[in-house]
Parts: structure tokens; C-alpha cells; sequence
């Protein structure tokens, strides 16, 4: 997965960051906030009931934008599938997600935190590198 992002416009949300649609942002919001729930971790089995749960579609709670904190129940439903292909996956391959085979559950990692400053470091890497000259050819 690639994350683009602009520096000077960065989102003051994480999520708006990685995932490209609101759709995806909600979910995957609504994803972490069921795992805190159930302190960090959840079986295979909860999460296929909460995917199936998002495939029927989910009434939730939120705050409108017309007028601030006045809530609004509105309905969520996200293709089970596409959960999977879309936002558990991504999550799982970035380190925000780990899946213990042996214990068959998902649980909340910080392993996005320590791959965002091993790519830092092997960014400062780069620019301390000598120059190389190029060779540009004629033709």
C-alpha cells in the first residue's frame, strides 16, 4: 500500500491519511473502536460477526456537520469482502493490525509507529550518502 500525503495539508486524523474514501475512514475507525472494546484484541470469529454486522449494515451515532454537537444515527454498510480486501488486509500489512495464527486473533500493533521511523532513518541514510556522478549518454 502506498500512503501519499502533503506535508503542509496533513489531516489532523490518522485514518484520513492511510485510507482514501470516508467510507473507508469510518470503518476502519469503527474497527479499532470495537477492538479497544475487547482491550486491544479480537478472535477470528468476532471479526468475521463484525464484518458480516457492516455487510448488513450498522446504525451509528454521529456528530453533524451543520450543527455542532448535535448527533445523527446514520446507517453504515460495507461489502464483507471488500472489508477484508480493503481495510483489515491494508491494516494487517502496515503493522496498525498483528494476527496470531496460533491463537487465531487480531490485536492492535505498534508496529506502524516503529516501521514510520525505520523509514525515516533510512531516509537520513540516503541523504548522507556521497554524491554519485551520472553519466548521461548522447545518442
Amino acid at each position: 500500500m502506498v500512503i501519499l500525503f502533503d506535508q503542509y495539508n496533513l489531516p489532523e486524523n490518522i485514518y484520513e491519511i492511510i485510507f482514501a474514501t470516508k467510507q473507508q475512514v469510518i470503518v476502519a475507525k469503527m474497527l479499532i473502536e470495537e477492538m479497544k472494546n475487547k482491550e486491544g484484541e479480537i478472535g477470528k470469529t468476532e471479526m468475521s460477526m463484525f464484518a458480516t454486522a457492516l455487510h448488513v449494515g450498522i446504525e451509528i451515532e454521529a456528530v453533524t456537520v451543520e450543527s455542532v454537537g448535535a448527533k445523527k444515527k446514520i446507517k453504515i454498510s460495507y461489502n464483507k469482502r471488500q472489508f477484508y480486501d480493503r481495510i483489515l488486509t491494508p491494516m494487517k500489512t502496515m503493522g496498525l493490525i498483528d494476527y496470531d495464527l496460533y491463537k487465531k486473533t487480531y490485536k492492535i500493533s505498534e508496529k506502524f509507529n516503529k516501521n514510520m521511523m525505520r523509514i525515516g532513518l533510512m531516509w537520513l541514510q540516503e541523504l548522507r550518502k556521497p554524491p554519485r556522478p551520472f553519466a548521461f549518454r548522447k545518442k
